[in-house]
């Protein structure tokens, strides 16, 4: 059977985001050296020519810029700031500008009836998509988006049961063409004011107050476990929260990649360090790139 060219786009932006991650990986374990752009190429055996190709069209950025994004001393820049970041966009409304690319995200909760029911009578529409952070498994209903998972391609049996377990009542049925429309938007460069993109959450009350404090930090920032326990009023339960923020079933959408340790560390990620560092990096390089038009 001959390749689709949907399925040659899907298998080259894997292993465009596999030599990335690599590079990633190789730079955060080793960012206080300041590895050359010729030491980074060699360790994803690209020449330092086409390294810089892949990762300039990656993420819009060089190499030795993206480097500077990844530094602790960046973090810990943004971490100073990281209280009053939550505040100023609390106070500006949750569609801050240049968040998800000028989507403006809504949400709906289930009530706690639904949510005791376990989503019964529900039909969860379903779809695997190329990112520019490997292959999502991406979940809708006709309330919202349910979920955005990232997996590679040999785990989608697993992706597809832990989407089970999270809504064991519910229908799932395969969907490629309604959760593509929805997908490409999801990475698409800005281009104004869209649509709103609804996210039907399920959790409890906890979960969900930590869930929209993420929803209020803008792309490109980071904060502390600590700070969003502050900004849901009690910040004595910086652990409570890492458990909500790791519980979150709607990676990029709900932000938890922009929440990092008090003193700079990534912290952990459901999806995998190289992935979190690899969005913050690509939010932060798209933050400051010049507004076109």
């Amino acid at each position: 059977m001959p390749t689709t060219p949907a399925a040659m786009s899907s298998a080259q932006a894997a292993l465009d985001y596999a030599r990335v991650e690599q590079a990633i990986e190789y730079i955060a374990a080793r960012f206080t050296e300041h590895p050359s752009l010729d030491e980074i190429a060699a360790h994803v055996h690209l020449s330092p020519f086409h390294f810089t190709r892949l990762f300039t069209r990656w993420a819009g950025t060089s190499p030795q810029r993206f480097l500077r994004f990844l530094t602790k001393e960046h973090a810990r820049q943004i971490l100073a700031d990281s209280g009053s970041l939550l505040d100023a966009a609390e106070q500006a409304g949750l569609s801050g500008a240049g968040r998800l690319h000028d989507l403006f995200v809504t949400y709906e909760a289930m009530t706690p009836a639904q949510y005791r029911a376990r989503a019964a009578g529900l039909l969860i529409h379903y779809g695997f998509h190329p990112t520019p952070f490997g292959e999502c498994l991406l979940s809708l209903t006709d309330r919202g988006i349910c979920g955005l998972t990232f997996q590679p391609a040999a785990a989608r049996a697993e992706a597809l049961a832990q989407l089970h377990a999270g809504w064991p009542r519910a229908s799932l049925q395969p969907d490629d063409a309604r959760t593509a429309l929805v997908a490409a938007r999801l990475f698409a460069p800005a281009s104004g004011q869209s649509q709103p993109l609804p996210l039907l959450l399920k959790g409890t009350n906890f979960q969900i107050r930590v869930w929209e404090a993420l929803l209020r930090i803008p792309a490109g920032a980071r904060v502390s476990y600590r700070a969003i326990a502050a900004a849901i009023g009690q910040p004595g339960a910086s652990q409570a929260v890492g458990g909500a923020i790791g519980a979150n079933a709607i990676g990029y959408l709900i932000p938890c990649h922009r929440v990092i340790q008090q003193h700079g560390g990534p912290g952990g990620y459901r999806w995998g360090q190289a992935r979190k560092q690899a969005l913050l990096g690509w939010e932060a390089a798209r933050a400051e790139l010049p507004a076109v038009g």
